[in-house]
């Protein structure tokens, strides 16, 4: 009989620099991001700081998207590694694996013609944003379904 386990972290917060992006013996891209989350109550403030790590194609989309101070979601799972320092003490540390991320504020700006492209298409859902939704005024009550 197997018993129930959830290991899954959702976090929202700041990042406190860019992604530290490396690729590994292997080829596989990866992205190490510091996680800044406050705890307010009353009066006491308290910031954590969350070691996150991106694999593959999220790693690569975070470096080209994440900046310092940049709002985001991460969610993901916690893992814990072990290794030997180079003085031979036994170290542990503990990580947020991200299976995913979205950003919360602005983008990192670019000068070519995607990030215009955006700007347009962000202006014109913000003006859709700003018209007034249907009314039930055209909604016609007589239909049978």
């Amino acid at each position: 009989m197997s018993t129930a386990s959830v290991n899954e972290v959702r976090l929202i917060g700041n990042l406190g620099g860019d992604p530290d992006f490396n690729t590994t013996g292997s080829g596989k891209p990866v992205a190490t991001l510091s996680l800044a989350t406050t705890y307010r109550r009353g009066e006491v403030e308290k910031t954590e700081w969350h070691r996150v790590v991106l694999w593959n194609g999220l790693a690569e989309r975070a470096e080209k998207q994440l900046r310092k101070g940049a709002s985001i979601w991460v969610s993901g799972r916690l893992a814990t590694r072990r290794w030997t320092d180079n003085n031979g003490i036994e170290r542990w540390s503990t990580e947020v694996v991200a299976e995913h991320y979205q950003m919360l504020g602005p983008r990192k700006t670019e000068p070519d013609d995607a990030s215009t492209a955006s700007d347009s298409s962000r202006s014109t859902e913000q003006q859709k944003a700003r018209e007034p939704a249907p009314s039930d005024a055209d909604f016609d009550d007589s239909i049978p379904f």
